[in-house]
């Protein structure tokens, strides 16, 4: 048993709707016999909260608890005994769970544990690579990030399509340094709770400011309207600040 981040229920604040037991990509909680939401296993439960904004009656919150590890491995195979291959592919670190898991590891997919990347001040002489990373935490892909996360408190937030890191040539220096750094695609993402979960990082976190880059082109203005939801739905008084790349590289707005 360790310490971590885990849902609790208020038994008595529960009316039965079920929300919950939808919004749950991992199928941690099931409505009982008495039609209120329980947790089937801890090893199910993410702590990740996707369920709380769905839940009316704020029946719902995290709680820091001694608890058995999140185990990705079996939230993808109760999910995929329960509700099929299609659904099984949205559990937090499923992309390792389809494989045969690492000896070393238990829990969730290690490429998605939350963590703080502490750069330095000047780039070494033996880099391979040109450039100064301004990359400062991990995991970045929306799907991954977790709202709790320590490093988004107080945080200066990129949120940026996918395309544009590819587009500017000085994305790091121009537009990452000094923030907290978020990538999605709204074409190509699955994007059901996206906004829910944007929402609740902008409510917990005390945002200081809040970039979003996007391209140029039709679809991608989908994530900054996503942004605009979730500011709304957080009651947050944060602007999004809107920067729009051509496919040239240049800035066009």
């Amino acid at each position: 048993m360790a310490k971590r981040k885990i849902i609790e229920i208020g038994r008595d604040k529960c009316d039965g709707c079920g929300l919950c037991t939808t919004a749950c990509m991992e199928s941690a909680l099931e409505l009982d016999e008495e039609n209120k939401a329980v947790l089937v296993k801890e090893i199910y439960c993410d702590g990740m909260g996707a369920c709380l904004d769905v839940c009316p009656t704020d029946a719902l919150k995290i709680v820091e608890s001694d608890s058995a590890e999140y185990d990705a491995h079996a939230a993808y195979s109760h999910v995929l005994k329960t509700r099929g291959q299609e659904a099984a592919r949205h559990v937090h670190g499923a992309q390792a769970a389809e494989r045969k898991p690492a000896p070393h590891f238990q829990g969730g997919c290690p490429g998605s544990m939350a963590r703080e990347i502490c750069q330095d001040p000047e780039p070494s002489a033996d880099r391979s690579v040109s450039g100064h990373s301004e990359l400062s935490q991990w995991p970045i892909q929306l799907h991954l990030v977790s709202p709790f996360a320590p490093y988004f408190q107080g945080a200066d937030l990129l949120i940026a399509a996918d395309c544009t890191a590819f587009s500017i040539g000085g994305f790091h220096q121009d537009l990452l340094k000094g923030k907290k750094l978020i990538i999605a695609c709204p074409k190509l993402d699955d994007t059901t709770g996206y906004v829910e979960k944007l929402a609740e990082l902008l409510k917990r976190n005390n945002i200081k400011s809040l970039t979003v880059t996007i391209m140029t082109v039709p679809c991608c203005s989908g994530l900054y309207h996503m942004v605009e939801e979730a500011v709304a739905l957080s009651g947050t008084r944060i602007e999004p600040k809107r920067i729009v790349v051509g496919i040239d590289g240049r800035i066009a707005a």
